[in-house]
């Protein structure tokens, strides 16, 4: 029997104790032993018969494109990293590996590892996972084939050399990716780098086992064109709801909630950038009725732009889902903000405002914010500091956004400057690239993350449903981070650099 063996890093193979939001701790320094980590922040994963019980929602895809295309679930085995040597033999033809930042060159990632020049926990796990594969791949010519949205960082043949990847797959894979699966079992010639060909809507596959946390895909792409993000220059399509449906309901037999993944879930089935909320609330209420606890419903990232668009949208949701009640305190999910520059805004992401105006773009922030926390959402919101061309000036308006915030739960976090989209010819932003103001914006954003982090901890529906020692390590961790930045904070909002 020809076996395929699909798995992942070590942080991308854990339920992050029920809170997806937790995996952000990957993209941190190794601040911690790792043994310690992975208690806290990244448990593995429980497994069945030997297979991982749950696993990343790009390798159910994989998983189940394969069994459309023919093999059977004897030949396609998802594994648990932990687990990869007892499968590595005279039978496994290929390994295929989903990775999300193998080198720690994404935006969260290359800024937190710019400031301490510490290796990531997520370019460690995936080191050492293919350390840990390449003496069997040698001995049993296993062909070793990574893709995932972090593919991109390894396209570089000295990389592949040295990871001992015999084929890297960028972009979608459920088309491209089970060819070069096809043509190994078949003992013929493969690419050393491959680009994903677009996935038509009716050819995405349905997932055949449960996800992480129950994450479902709704929608692909995004279409709004900011020049430094690669989902908006993805083709935009959105699931038909019973495949989506059929996703939750096997989630929900393993006692999963539901995790709706967009870029913008408030555009599910809008033609255009103006969310219909009748598909929105028909979506929601419909997940509802299989996942029967509306704090087991979620979303992983919206605009702010869309919730504007639709106020009532955001209302009615809230509503549907009992927000701001006891058992569902607050409703979340990632949202950009990117800049507080207008100037910026227009240069560099128009779309993200539509059906706006980007000159507005701080006022519809400031807007958006106070509608969302009506409704008792929290937003953890993104920054992108060093955007190409960006000067003193447009960070003092970034500042100054953010102080209007402060009152706001939330999070807000500034990420570096990654040269993706349209912009990949630039350069990385780095610390030592940072102006004054940039250290000013990074203890305003500090300062205004402690001051929420804590209640979050304590009212997170996923968090509450953990064990206490757990939720009072992470407090901890908080703590033990506040206070080691506390230092630093009065050099930085002097403008000054801590770490030199």
């Amino acid at each position: 029997m020809k076996r395929i063996i699909l798995t992942t890093d070590k942080t991308l193979a854990s339920d992050y104790n029920g809170s997806e939001f937790l995996g952000f701790a990957a993209c941190s320094p190794t601040f911690l032993p790792t043994f310690l980590f992975e208690k806290i922040f990244c448990p593995p994963l429980p497994k069945e018969n030997g297979r991982a019980k749950f696993a990343n929602c790009g390798v159910r895809k994989i998983e189940a494109a394969l069994l459309q295309a023919g093999f059977n679930k004897e030949e396609v085995l998802v594994i648990r990293p932990q687990d990869i040597k007892k499968f590595l033999n005279e039978k496994t033809m290929a390994i295929g590996i989903t990775t999300n930042d193998p080198l720690g060159l994404g935006p969260a990632s290359s800024t937190f590892s710019s400031l301490v020049e510490k290796e990531t926990y997520s370019a460690r796990c995936f080191r050492e996972l293919l350390e840990k594969i390449r003496p069997y791949a040698r001995k049993y010519k296993i062909k070793v084939v990574v893709g995932g949205p972090g593919a991109w960082q390894l396209e570089d043949e000295r990389l592949l050399t040295k990871y001992g990847i015999d084929c890297l797959c960028i972009g979608e894979g459920e088309i491209t990716a089970v060819e070069i699966f096809k043509k190994i079992v078949n003992n013929e010639e493969i690419p050393r780098i491959v680009y994903g060909e677009v996935v038509p809507l009716e050819k995405i596959p349905n997932i055949v086992s449960p996800t992480i946390n129950g994450l479902v895909e709704i929608a692909r792409g995004c279409g709004r064109g900011c020049r430094f993000c690669n989902p908006t220059m993805l083709n935009y399509r959105c699931r038909e709801l019973k495949d989506i449906l059929e996703e939750v309901r096997i989630n929900a037999s393993y006692g999963l909630g539901a995790l709706l993944h967009a870029e913008d879930v408030l555009r599910y089935k809008a033609n255009g950038v103006i969310p219909r909320e009748d598909k929105v609330i028909e979506l929601f209420k419909e997940v509802l009725k299989i996942v029967k606890v509306p704090s087991k419903v979620g979303i992983s990232h919206f605009t702010f732009a869309s919730a504007l668009a639709r106020p009532n949208l955001v209302k009615e949701i809230s509503e549907l889902l009992n927000v701001g009640s006891k058992d569902y305190p607050f409703f979340s999910g990632q949202v950009g903000i990117e800049t507080g520059s207008p100037r910026l805004a227009e240069k560099y992401m128009q779309g993200k405002a539509k059906p706006f105006d980007a000159k507005e773009w701080p006022s519809l922030v400031r807007e958006a914010f106070k509608l969302l926390a009506e409704h008792n959402w929290v937003p953890c919101a993104t920054l992108i500091s060093g955007l190409p061309g960006e000067e003193a000036e447009d960070v003092v308006k970034t500042i100054e956004l953010i102080e209007d915030l402060k009152d706001y739960k939330s999070l807000i976090v500034p990420l570096f400057f990654v040269p993706i989209g349209t912009l990949r010819k630039e350069k990385f932003f780095l610390a030592r690239n940072m102006l004054p103001e940039h250290w000013q914006l990074l203890a305003k954003c500090i300062k205004h993350n402690f001051r929420w982090v804590y209640t979050l901890i304590d009212k997170r529906p996923s968090l509450r449903r953990m064990n206490r020692i757990k939720v009072h390590a992470i407090k901890l961790c908080a703590k033990m981070m506040e206070r080691k930045l506390r230092p630093y904070l009065k050099i930085m909002e002097g403008g000054g650099d801590p770490f030199s």
